[in-house]
């Protein structure tokens, strides 16, 4: 089967991508077919995150093992596609160049068969072009607002109420 994905850069400009590709193809094959489509080199860090259908980061499928932890890290190389993309989980998130934090929104649009005399993957369509610079991230607020009182603050100076030893060593 044939999976059939719109990729959206998150900025304001109407900036994406259709590409299909083979559902058993691994996730590192389709970052080289993104990263090409946008006109990237493919050389910085990447990763691709499960999300729900609110667009919320979930579990990553790294580019490369990058962990301290003895914790197992999905890699790119070793899923597939149908491991992480169905009709029922369509959405995935995918960043590029964590300095830029190129942001993409990644569905799954359509599975359809194979096409005869077609090579996969295929960048069927594209739209847009790809701004010089990252587009600006928002980041929520919320919690900040709830740090407006200076009773909030640490005074520094009052080295009794931090709770450890200054001549520690």
């Amino acid at each position: 089967m044939i999976y059939r994905f719109r990729v959206i850069l998150d900025t304001e400009e109407d900036v994406f991508r259709d590409i299909e590709i083979e559902q058993n193809d691994t996730l590192e094959q389709f970052h080289n077919v993104i990263t090409q489509s946008f006109g990237f080199d493919g050389t910085e860090m990447a990763s691709f995150y499960i999300s729900d259908d609110q667009w919320s980061q979930g579990e990553e499928i790294s580019l490369f093992d990058m962990s301290d932890s003895s914790d197992p890290v999905r890699l790119m190389n070793e899923t597939t596609l149908i491991d992480v993309a169905n009709e029922n989980s369509p959405k995935l998130i995918y960043i590029y160049d964590f300095l830029n934090m190129w942001t993409f929104l990644v569905e799954l649009a359509e599975i359809a068969e194979h096409e005869t005399g077609r090579e996969y993957p295929n960048v069927m369509y594209t739209h847009g072009q790809i701004p010089d610079e990252a587009p600006e991230k928002e980041f929520k607020t919320d919690d900040l607002d709830n740090f407006n009182d200076p009773e909030d603050f640490v005074d520094l100076d009052e080295y009794d109420d931090l709770g450890f030893n200054e001549n520690w060593n």
